[in-house]
Parts: structure tokens; C-alpha cells; sequence
């Protein structure tokens, strides 16, 4: 079971889009995929068609009260995709976990405790560096940063280098971290330039395949189904296919026991 934190501290990057979009490529190519809304927003929830209003239980409930993940976890109607949703009582868990004795590990415990069959976990993480981020990166095996070529995006990534850092100092020495872009348009000279720079600067941490801009990606969240579903054969739908099967190679790279 691989656990993908997807973060960012600047908001408008397509995190969300790419968290239901890569959850649900992965589980078009036949892995099972646990989706983690960690975001206050619920935005990743609102995409797959929830009424997060209505929700009994969300993340939070789990994260603050010991709850099973295994109760709050509900289908998507996507073969293989189910979530773990959000609401605004995540603000609670930002406000709380830190009282909390080893809060750090609150996320970790929760899914070795439900001992859960999945190959992919997808944390939606907000997009801010608080208690609930720094649960989501201690768990994590990869931290995956979508980040625009563009000046504001690309300079917000100091912070969370320096985090990095830390939980590798301190919680998770094995975090590793790439970075996609997104919303890339290869007719912006300024995009083109600030995307070999980054590759250049990240030397081996920036993802191959990267996401261009498209309407639909806007369409689907308001259609409550990913891209791949919307419309299955516009080019980020084709992208994030390419996406997860980059990350499918990874993990068997990475993670191959030796005979």
C-alpha cells in the first residue's frame, strides 16, 4: 500500500484536480485507491458528487475521536475509487490535533489500524502548512507538489522544502517528494522557461508528464466525476494517464523486494 500526499502551501494549483484525477487513472488501470479529503473545503468531495452538509461522519471525526477509517469510508461510484470525505469539521482537527499526545502520528495510526487493502492512498492535503499537512507527510511514502511554471508558484515551494526537511529530520526519513507541473501552457514562453529551470534546479524531483491546461478539467467537478469520466479523451485525461502510469513505474522501481 503506497501513500501519496498531495500538497501545496499555495492554493490554485490544481491539487484537488489532480488527487480525484490520478486517484481515478490509477483505479482505470486496475489498482485499488483509497481518496483522503484532509481540506476543510472538501473540495475533492464536492468533485465525486458529495453532500458534504449531510455527512454523519467525516475525516475529522476519525482523526480527533479514534473513529475506524474503515466507517467513514464511502464507494464513488468508480470501480475500484472510494473516499474518505471531508467537511467543515476539519477546521476542529486543525485546532485540535496539536493538543493531542503525538499528534504528528494521528493520520499513520489511523490507517495502520484499519488495516485496509488498498495500493494507492491519496491524501488531499489544504493548502496551508498546519497540523493536519504535517499528519498527511508523516504518513506519506511521496509527497507530490503540483506547481505552476510561474514566479508566485515556484517561489511558495520554499516552505515546503523546509518542511520536508524537518519531518525527514524528525518523523519520516523516507519521504520523498516530486514535483507536477500543472496548468502548463507550452505556448508561454515564460511557462517554457521556468519549466526547464525548475528541472534544472529539482535535478531528477520533477515528474516527466506534466498537465496542460483544459476546460475540462474545470467541467468535471461540477459534473461530480473525474476527468477520465467527463470526458475521457480530452488530452488531461490522457495526461493523468500518463501520470499514473509514471507513478505506477515508480513504485515498482522503488519498492521491488529484493529475490
Amino acid at each position: 500500500m503506497y501513500k501519496i500526499a498531495i500538497s501545496n502551501e499555495k492554493g490554485g494549483v490544481a491539487k484537488t484536480t489532480t488527487t480525484v484525477s490520478l486517484g481515478a487513472t490509477l483505479a482505470e488501470a486496475g489498482k485499488k485507491v483509497l481518496l483522503i479529503d484532509l481540506d476543510a473545503q472538501a473540495n475533492l468531495s464536492l468533485s465525486l458528487g458529495v453532500e458534504v452538509d449531510r455527512l454523519k461522519a467525516s475525516i475529522s471525526k476519525a482523526l480527533l475521536d479514534s473513529t475506524s477509517l474503515t466507517t467513514i469510508i464511502q464507494p464513488t461510484g468508480i470501480p475500484n475509487l472510494v473516499l474518505a470525505p471531508s467537511n467543515h469539521e476539519m477546521r476542529l482537527a486543525e485546532r485540535f490535533l496539536p493538543i493531542q499526545h503525538e499528534y504528528e502520528l494521528a493520520l499513520s495510526r489511523l490507517i495502520k489500524l484499519a488495516d485496509l487493502d488498498f495500493d494507492y492512498i491519496l491524501m488531499d492535503c489544504p493548502p496551508f502548512l498546519g497540523a493536519v499537512t504535517l499528519n498527511a507527510l508523516v504518513a506519506a511514502d511521496l509527497l507530490m507538489i503540483p506547481t505552476q511554471a510561474e514566479y508566485f508558484s515556484i517561489y511558495a515551494l520554499r516552505s515546503l522544502m523546509n518542511w520536508v526537511r524537518r519531518i525527514r529530520l524528525q518523523y519520516n526519513p523516507g519521504l520523498v517528494y516530486r514535483l507536477l507541473l500543472t496548468m502548463f501552457d507550452r505556448r508561454n514562453r515564460t511557462h517554457r522557461l521556468l519549466s526547464e529551470q525548475l528541472r534544472t534546479s529539482f535535478a531528477g524531483g520533477v515528474l516527466e508528464t506534466y498537465i496542460e491546461i483544459d476546460t475540462k478539467l474545470r467541467e468535471s467537478p461540477i459534473a461530480g466525476v473525474p476527468v477520465i469520466s467527463h470526458a475521457p479523451n480530452t488530452r488531461s485525461s490522457m495526461q493523468y494517464r500518463s501520470l499514473a502510469q509514471e507513478i505506477i513505474a515508480y513504485v515498482q522501481e522503488t519498492t521491488v523486494q529484493p529475490a
